[in-house]
């Protein structure tokens, strides 16, 4: 078959009319286009042009038959390679994001409205999962972008930035009232019902090792999946919630429906943080939502 480039060559010189002009327009040696127009007339058989003084013109039976094919194909191709281009520009395609529902709920929602009013074209899928088994949808790609609790250990995944702090605090209602002033001892909640994250969740680990570690022992009287079902829960007077304060904003100050209580030693500082595929090829939609992010963060 007959390079691609010998055709390209051929379109040029009969455009311009002169090798000269051909290998100007190309950016190659005049040699090296008169080369090419003598191979490509050995392969396909027979002369393309006639030399004459004013310069070269296309044959009656060779050049003149061939050239409007040569011209749609080479049309062709440069709108192949044009939507190509356009393609890479735009933003295309399906963007899976793994992240729990909270985090979806509280966090996400605003980009994802940004995001699918900028990139209507792109797909949107959103995947519910604990940090594990978001780092799992990542690691066997089915995901692009996860939320996960920090921190993470994982040399398979990486870690973009952090996205949000949660600063996690216990809340109740005006059931437990004698809660509300001041900053009780941690160890005082033991002897209240609390309300409390399953163990398996990385947040409820990072609580009981936290008190742990000041010889504090937390034993929820109820475990609880969601923390929407936990804040209604406490919202009831059922118990006092450990839930981030970032989740409870509406409660404690539009509603005030619920009340923090103020302990000593504060829970520790958390933070949810963008993972990534290790190793992924990250498509334009995903570098676009990752720069979403960026841009108020």
């Amino acid at each position: 078959m007959v390079n691609l480039e010998l055709y390209r060559v051929f379109y040029a010189v009969a455009k311009c009319g002169s090798l000269t002009k051909a290998s100007e327009e190309l950016y190659i040696s005049q040699p090296a286009v008169s080369q090419a127009i003598k191979q490509l007339e050995t392969q396909l058989g027979g002369p393309l042009f006639n030399r004459t003084h004013k310069g070269m013109e296309l044959s009656e039976t060779g050049g003149k038959q061939i050239f409007p094919y040569v011209e749609e194909a080479l049309k062709l191709l440069d709108m192949a390679e044009n939507k190509y281009s356009e393609l890479k520009d735009k933003a295309t395609g399906t963007v899976r994001i793994c992240a729990s529902d909270t985090v979806s709920t509280h966090f996400l929602l605003p980009y994802v409205k940004i995001f699918h009013e900028r990139y209507p074209d792109v797909n949107l899928i959103l995947q519910n999962g604990t940090s594990s088994e978001t780092i799992d949808l990542l690691k066997n790609n089915k995901g692009d972008i996860g939320f996960v609790n920090l921190p993470i250990d994982d040399s398979d995944i990486n870690l973009s930035n952090t996205v949000m702090q949660l600063h996690d605090i216990f809340v109740a209602s005006e059931k437990f009232s004698e809660l509300k002033d001041g900053v009780i001892d941690l160890k005082r909640l033991q002897d209240y019902p609390l309300l409390m994250l399953e163990l398996s969740t990385a947040t409820r680990q990072a609580i009981v090792s936290f008190a742990h570690s000041n010889g504090v022992h937390l034993h929820p009287e109820i475990e609880i999946a969601s923390l929407e079902l936990m804040t209604s829960l406490a919202k009831a007077g059922i118990g006092i919630a450990c839930i981030p304060r970032e989740f409870v904003k509406h409660e404690l100050v539009e509603e005030k429906s619920l009340f923090e209580i103020k302990v000593s030693p504060a829970l520790p500082t958390r933070a949810i943080g963008l993972a990534l595929p290790k190793n992924a090829n990250i498509t334009r939609a995903v570098k676009e939502f990752i720069m979403l992010l960026s841009e108020t963060n």
